[in-house]
């Protein structure tokens, strides 16, 4: 992109409009990633996340999944409660929640409960990632 045009004069309507339609798709708004993680099959758990993870970044999107991040530095035993508010945290930074799964765990639920609270947008997955309306 060149603020002159082909002739080398000074295009700068053409400019301003190629440089916005850059900005936006370089735009990639912040999503939640919520699913279940401690209940159940912890590995099969975190394996979905990951693939729920690459879902929103297909979409264009950066997702925020704090079940995949906490529990490499934190015990999900002694400090749940405090993973799950470091969660919200970055949920509020979020433009939305995905919530994938047809299991609602009690996690996801607080999760889902903050979010309608502070309304942000909440989207239904399954487990296929296939949007449920």
């Amino acid at each position: 992109m060149d603020y002159y045009n082909s002739e080398r004069y000074p295009d700068p309507t053409a400019y301003a409009a190629l440089s916005a339609i850059e900005r936006v798709e370089r735009f990639r708004p912040l999503v939640y990633i919520c699913s279940p993680f401690s209940n159940g099959n912890v590995e099969h758990n975190i394996e979905n996340a990951r693939k729920y993870s690459r879902f929103a970044v297909d979409k264009h999107c950066i997702p925020i999944a704090p079940h995949l991040l906490f529990p490499q530095f934190m015990s999900e035993k002694k400090e749940r409660e405090t993973a799950l508010f470091m969660g919200i945290v970055l949920l509020t930074k979020c433009a939305e929640l995905w919530a994938f799964g047809s299991t609602i765990t009690s996690g996801m639920t607080m999760e889902i409960t903050k979010a309608q609270r502070k309304g942000i947008p909440i989207r239904y997955f399954s487990e296929d990632m296939e949007e449920r309306i």
